[in-house]
């Protein structure tokens, strides 16, 4: 069978092939990034909005060399959910623009100091349980979202609900495990829109949003409200995501054959990540990250013109401006989202063991045993450090990332650990050596 044809970094494609190519990423993005602001009571205008912008802002602080274009991040829905109830969505924003700026300084000591003070600092021990955490943390929003309504504030189970939430499910159950090519890539888009036409059959939309909105609107900005708790909350997350970003590099270099790291860097790829996010927080949209899902579209295609990525962008861009589209979104009922947020969720947490899987963590080793059991149970069942006096709150997986890598850090190594990491360095140190000569 013949290969597409690869489209290089720098190339320009024809006009007609561009409009194409670019309007796939957006759809291969647009699923997911939408779901983060639905998910946590944002501006799914605004969310799109500081996804294009984020993407440029990328592109121009890796000097066109990386072709990855970043949507919403799902490791954040959580705090921001959690923060946004007590403190308000402005305060959410401010954790998100110190999380941001926290990339930069990751960015800044990577160029000073290389990668590996990050990975002793944070490894796969301690961000798989992390990652699970996410995930399992969320269960109950994506359960309750798919069979409860809420009325006058009492909790009413619905079973009508809960069967258009398991057809949902099984539209994007399908669309990941059987469908192939393009489609593949967007099994949640495609439960989405599955859900919302069961859900117009059965009666449970109401369509008048679309009917009284305008054609073209300007989005409802939101801007950071100062508020320490919120940091606390949102800034060790970025350590999570920070690795993520790492990974999705690495792959994305795999993917083109050539590395990332060293040109343009891991520093700038990093910078323009938190630039990005710092953007977003700006506005009032979810934090940013690199999409896995266009990263899975450049690996069919073998296209990685930044012309196209940055079409996705300005498309999206424009979408943020089209008010029916908005209120469209807006129409998508409650159970249609926790059907492929049953799904999404579970494969956050699925990650997390994949990656403990794929990095061989041995758990008939108690320190890595008790380094993942005390970050899942601190995690999931919501453990909180409570400071009255000065009105700070540490809790949930932002606790359980610390104390994670406060362990990881005390707990003494292995025999096997100590020698794996000896042998690591001594090939680190040979690269270098050679580099040099």
């Amino acid at each position: 069978m013949m290969k597409n044809q690869m489209i290089d970094v720098h190339e320009v494609p024809s006009p007609i092939r561009w409009f194409a190519l670019s309007f796939q990423h957006l759809f291969a993005m647009f699923g997911a990034t939408i779901l983060v602001p639905i998910l946590t009571g944002l501006s799914p205008s605004i969310a799109l909005l500081s996804s294009g912008l984020g993407t440029i802002a990328y592109l121009i602080i890796t000097k066109g060399k990386i072709p990855a274009y970043l949507g919403s991040s799902f490791a954040f829905i959580a705090p921001i959910i959690t923060i946004s109830n007590s403190e308000g969505v402005g305060a959410a924003m401010f954790g998100a623009l110190l999380a941001g700026v926290l990339y930069g300084i990751v960015a800044l000591l990577i160029y000073n100091f290389g990668l590996d003070w990050i990975n002793r600092l944070l490894p796969p021990v301690v961000i798989g349980p992390v990652i699970i955490v996410i995930g399992l943390g969320l269960a109950g929003v994506a359960v309750d979202m798919a069979m409860n309504m809420h009325i006058d504030g009492n909790t009413v189970y619905s079973l009508k609900n809960f069967l258009v939430a398991l057809a949902t499910l099984s539209i994007a159950i399908i669309a990941s495990t059987i469908l192939r090519g393009f489609f593949n890539v967007i099994p949640i888009l495609l439960g989405i829109v599955g859900g919302y036409v069961i859900a117009l059959l059965v009666g449970i939309v109401d369509l008048t949003p679309i009917y009284i909105a305008d054609t073209f609107a300007l989005p409802t900005f939101t801007t950071p409200v100062v508020s320490w708790k919120a940091a606390l909350i949102m800034v060790p997350v970025a350590l999570v995501t920070i690795t993520e970003h790492i990974g999705h590099l690495m792959v994305q270099g795999s993917i083109m054959d050539r590395d990332l790291v060293k040109d343009p860097g891991l520093h700038r790829s990093l910078l323009g990540d938190g630039v990005a996010t710092a953007i977003a927080s700006l506005i009032g949209g979810p934090p940013n990250t690199t999409y896995g899902e266009n990263i899975g579209v450049m690996a069919i295609t073998r296209v990685y013109s930044v012309f196209v990525i940055g079409g996705a962008a300005i498309f999206a861009m424009g979408f943020a401006f089209f008010g029916k589209l908005g209120a469209l979104i807006s129409t998508i009922p409650t159970p249609v989202m926790g059907g492929v947020s049953i799904l999404l969720f579970g494969i956050i947490a699925s990650t997390g063991l994949r990656m403990l899987v794929e990095n061989k963590i041995d758990f008939s080793d108690k320190r890595n045993l008790v380094i993942s059991s005390v970050v899942l149970v601190i995690g999931i069942g919501g453990a909180a450090l409570k400071f009255e006096g000065i009105h700070l709150e540490v809790e949930g997986m932002a606790l359980a990332t610390i104390v994670g890598i406060i362990l990881n850090l005390v707990l003494p190594s292995t025999k096997e650990e100590v020698d794996s990491q000896r042998q690591k360095d001594k090939v680190v140190d040979a690269n270098t050596v050679e580099a040099t000569v």
